[in-house]
């Protein structure tokens, strides 16, 4: 890591300090390591610290830190019709959003990202613009909606004509012919599910997809997809530095499981959410029309079960949620079978969730498989919501004077083929077109997403070092015990260690045990708000 001290004015740089005041900066920069078939290229880094309180820009790269001559333009939104109302068109270069929001008085600023939108200079004229867009890895609600209005965008503000969708994922670009996209073309995509331009998962030769960049003469490409299509999309924005190109790599992060780092939320949650509750109320129906009816069902979530604790909360007829952030065990005083059993004794019925993910433990135990990953090089997961049915039923088989009625429903492929609903359209506008603004901005190399409810453009590495999980140890899981009055199946060692690791993180969260083994977040304690539940609510 190379270091070097400037002092500058203020003006030009993402800290306010009053105009009579220079200030003193340091801006590192790791230049991006070769690749070799032996060695991973490290990501590229590029910081700026200094100004008051420790702040912290975790910048994007930019056309110009490679071709310095590049020439800017004026942003034709400045002459469009439907801007002339705008009190201020273009973001300031000094705006940024913070990582955190809730601090202690005497914390430290710490890190913030550029906010996005349009910038006052552009670095691509329209006519020169030729841009691709890809969607990668598995269907979610809201892909068409990006797709539509990535391509309206920049027709509608920014004159590009030439736009291009890439079907059948990161293989499309060296396999497929691409297909043109014009807002004629996309006009209605939004009201169906899927993707109007295929997707896979894996696949990736970084060379290929580049050549193919380079050959068809795309200067924006736009990417589209989870935590594995963006680690992509970095790959394929350092191999496009390196031979110097001049061509702006974005990605917009999709996941249904929300568990994107750093964003408030993905595109597609909140449709997700509502789609699991038509699965959860038919469970209910059928539990409540059965003798000791018993509801079960499966939900997405192969490592966060962000979509059960939601839709538990939402529909307020589960009985018990489970999750892969906490552990459960059947047998014994304590355990799910005994709950499921003293449920049925006071209410005659009860309904079950359970993320895709929970238990994968407990299963394997029971069961021979095969340790198999994906295209995508996820593990092949078990099927957890059948597993627990039958142990369910085993379990009351032994008891032949109570006999229950047990239904499972697993909707997964129903939940993320429908459309997007109206809060994730608008939210998939919203991220299209901040895409679209850092793009014409010359910015390259980034994610972008909401960071507590502001829109900013994100390093890739940040985007895709670790994912976001629910934490167990958080108010709003507590809310889930609350409102399921289900036991917490944890031990004092599993709550123990959720909090060591959390204290790791942000030490003030941590604290001491409280009485029936769940730890709990005092009222007057700040929290990380995107690390509390990952949409930002407390």
């Amino acid at each position: 890591m190379e270091t070097a001290t400037v002092v500058v004015a203020p003006a030009p740089v993402a800290i306010t300090q009053p105009p009579q005041q220079l200030m003193e900066l340091k801006f590192s920069f790791a230049p991006v390591a070769k690749s070799s078939p032996a060695t991973k290229a490290e990501p590229d880094k590029k910081k700026l610290t200094g100004g008051c309180g420790g702040y912290v820009l975790e910048d994007v790269p930019h056309l110009t830190d490679y071709l310095p001559e590049l020439k800017s333009y004026p942003n034709p939104l400045q002459d469009h019709p439907a801007y002339s109302v705008v009190k201020q068109y273009f973001v300031k270069p000094d705006e940024t959003v913070a990582k955190k929001v809730v601090v202690h008085k005497s914390s430290a600023r710490g890190t913030h990202f550029r906010r996005a939108g349009p910038r006052r200079r552009v670095y691509f004229q329209s006519d020169e613009v030729r841009a691709a867009i890809v969607t990668c890895g598995g269907i979610c609600p809201g892909l068409n909606t990006v797709i539509r209005e990535l391509v309206c965008g920049l027709h509608d503000m920014y004159g590009v004509t030439s736009i291009h969708g890439i079907e059948g994922g990161y293989k499309g670009f060296y396999a497929r012919n691409t297909v043109e996209l014009t807002p004629r073309s996309v006009n209605g995509i939004h009201k169906r599910g899927g993707t109007l331009l295929g997707s896979s998962r894996g696949g990736q030769d970084t060379a290929k997809i580049v050549d193919s960049i380079q050959d068809r003469g795309f200067n924006q490409v736009y990417i589209v997809g989870g935590d594995g299509s963006q680690k992509g999309a970095a790959s394929i924005h350092e191999e496009v530095q390196r031979r110097g190109l001049k061509c702006a790599v974005v990605g917009v992060p999709k996941t249904i499981d929300n568990d994107i780092a750093v964003i408030d939320k993905s595109f597609g949650f909140d449709t997700a959410v509502e789609a699991a509750q038509r699965a959860i109320d038919a469970a209910h129906v059928e539990a409540e029309c059965g003798e000791n009816g018993i509801g079960v069902v499966k939900l997405m979530g192969r490592n966060s079960g962000f979509i059960a604790m939601h839709a538990t909360l939402a529909s307020r007829d589960v009985d018990c949620c489970l999750i892969p952030e906490s552990p459960f065990y059947l047998e014994g005083k304590g355990g799910l079978l005994e709950f499921v059993e003293k449920r049925l004794r006071d209410n005659g019925h009860m309904v079950i969730v359970v993320a895709e993910g929970a238990g994968q433990d407990l299963v394997a135990k029971g069961m021979p498989f095969a340790n198999t990953h994906d295209a995508s090089g996820n593990k092949v997961l078990l099927d957890v919501g059948l597993w627990l049915s039958q142990q369910i039923k085993e379990h009351f088989k032994k008891k032949p004077r109570f006999p229950i009625t047990l239904k499972y429903i697993d909707p997964t492929y129903m939940i993320r083929a429908v459309p997007s609903n109206a809060s994730d359209n608008v939210y998939c506008t919203l991220l299209a077109h901040s895409a679209l603004h850092g793009a014409m901005a010359g910015y390259t190399g980034f994610s972008v997403g909401p960071v507590n409810g502001r829109h900013a453009y994100i390093p890739f590495y940040r985007i895709t070092e670790k994912q976001n999980k629910v934490s167990i140890t958080d108010r709003m899981w507590a809310r889930v015990l609350c409102s399921t009055n289900q036991p917490c199946f944890l031990t004092e060692e599993d709550v123990e260690g959720a909090g060591l690791e959390l204290e790791e993180e942000e030490p003030h969260m941590h604290m001491p045990l409280v009485e029936g083994g769940m730890q709990r977040l005092g009222q007057e304690q700040p929290v990380d708000v995107q690390r509390a539940n990952g949409n930002g609510h407390l």
